[in-house]
Parts: C-alpha cells; structure tokens; sequence
C-alpha cells in the first residue's frame, strides 16, 4: 500500500509507504466455528532458509488494537544486539472476537457477579474457554509450528480475563506452554473456583509462572485474588516449577500489562 499527498506548497509529490511491522492472517477454528485474527512478529533477522528455531510468545489479547504492538515491542528492543537481555522470539498474537465468552469457564449460574460490580446483563454470552483451548492446542500451535521455525520453548500472556484463561491453562493443560504469564487475572469468575483446580505437578517439565497485580488500593478483590493464586502455585509446584509473585503498586489494572511483561521476563532470564 502506498499513499500519495499532495501539497500546494510542494515542487513534487510526497509517497507515503506502508511500515512493514509484521505479518497477519485469518485463520479459520473448527473449534471455535469462525475465524480468528493472527498478527505475528518475526526476529528482525529472522530467514526461511535458516536453521535457527525459536521461542514463541503467544498474546491473548493479541490484536493490533490491543496488545501486540506495545509487547511486541519490549521483545524487538531486549532483543536487540547490543541489549540481549531477552532471548530472539516469534511473537504471536490473537484478535478477540467475544472475550467474555472466550476468557470464561463455564458456571452453573451467575450470582457471584454481585460482589463483583458487574451485573448480568454486562456478560450475556460465556463459557466458552474450553473450545478457545481447543483452538490454542489443536489448531493455532500446529499452524505456527508448521509455517514457522519454532523451538519447544513457548510463552503464554494475559491479564485481567485473558490473565483468568492463562491461569486455566496452568491448571487444566500445563504441558501446552514453557512460560505463564498472569496479571491482574479475573478469579473472581465463579467464585475463585479455579484456584481450587490448581492441583500439584508432576514436574515432567520446567515451567515458569509469573503471577503481577497492580495498586491494590484501586481494586481489592483483584488483589486479593492475584495474592490467592501465589499462594496456591507455591503450595503445588514441584521442583521444576519456579513461580514468581511481582507487586506493582504504581500501577492501575490499565497499566499493568506492558510494565510486568517486562518485569516477567527480566526474572525469567535473568540467568541467561
């Protein structure tokens, strides 16, 4: 695409490229019954006919209105030759389409939401997390892994209810990703059920979890919530489990996001 602007004042026309940032696709979900968004960011160095293989970081609030392009860019610049703080990633994002429906385990009713300030005509369609699993395992995974060089090492990010469906995939589907990283999630869905799930590993694997809440003052609930789930991860990790709690008091459940990513994968790597 190109843009052509003409100006009174100019001797010639100015064109105006489009700035190549990444790739995007549609990629149709049997699971889901529609198509989805997929925005993907390569290493800048990254070439078809190399053999490098790299991790992969999969945003949950992935579109270009979302998150992906302020994470994206913490990865571009820790990775960057003179920085390394962070190691050369494909980042993958998905668009949302109903992240209510999808970000939700399904619940028998929803009374809880009393305590919670929202009301029930605020949350007309859930349930749905078990199908956008299904969607993560069966069919996003294989396609990036089938178009892309990937390494076995993978990440996971979402907050507030994306962060509810990270901490899902933690305790139901822990072999599906090498890193976890949770903000500010949304426990409060049914009641703080799901922390009741979080079982013991197994430690067939390492894994790392990171676990960041904002300014506790703004939302108490939410806090509490985040300090919950803490607890209960460092109660059932194994030996091959590092979990790490990370409280963020200068920061809103609006502004958290893009200051813990950074914060999780300075601890992550910090021996790297």
């Amino acid at each position: 695409m190109q843009i052509i602007i003409t100006s009174i004042n100019a001797q010639t026309d100015t064109v105006f490229k489009a700035l190549p940032l990444g790739l995007t696709t549609q990629l149709y979900s049997e699971s889901l019954k529609e198509a989805r968004r997929i925005n993907i960011y390569l290493p800048n160095d990254y070439h078809a006919e190399d053999t490098v293989h790299y991790p992969v970081i999969y945003i949950l609030d992935g579109g270009v209105q979302e998150d992906f392009l302020h994470l994206t860019g913490i990865v571009q610049y820790y990775t960057q030759p003179w920085v390394q703080l962070f190691p050369k990633s494909i980042v993958v994002g998905i668009e949302n389409v109903n992240r209510k429906r999808d970000f939700t385990f399904n619940v028998s009713n929803l009374d809880f939401l009393k305590k919670t300030g929202y009301k029930k005509a605020d949350i007309p369609q859930y349930g749905g997390s078990s199908a956008y699993i299904s969607f993560l395992q069966h069919e996003l995974q294989p396609f990036i892994n089938l178009h892309f060089r990937t390494a076995n090492t993978s990440t996971v990010i979402g907050e507030s209810l994306a962060g509810l469906l990270v901490t899902e995939l933690y305790a139901k589907h822990r072999h599906l990703f090498s890193n976890y990283i949770i903000i500010s999630p949304s426990l409060w869905w049914g009641n703080e059920k799901l922390l009741k799930e979080i079982k013991a590993d197994e430690d067939k694997s390492n894994v790392n979890v990171y676990v960041g809440a904002p300014d506790k003052t703004e939302d108490t609930m939410m806090y509490n919530d985040a300090l919950q789930l803490y607890r209960r991860l460092q109660q059932t990790a194994g030996s091959r489990t590092k979990v790490y709690y990370d409280y963020l008091p200068a920061e809103t459940h609006a502004t958290v996001i893009h200051q813990a990513v950074y914060h999780a994968f300075r601890m992550f790597y910090k021996n790297k």
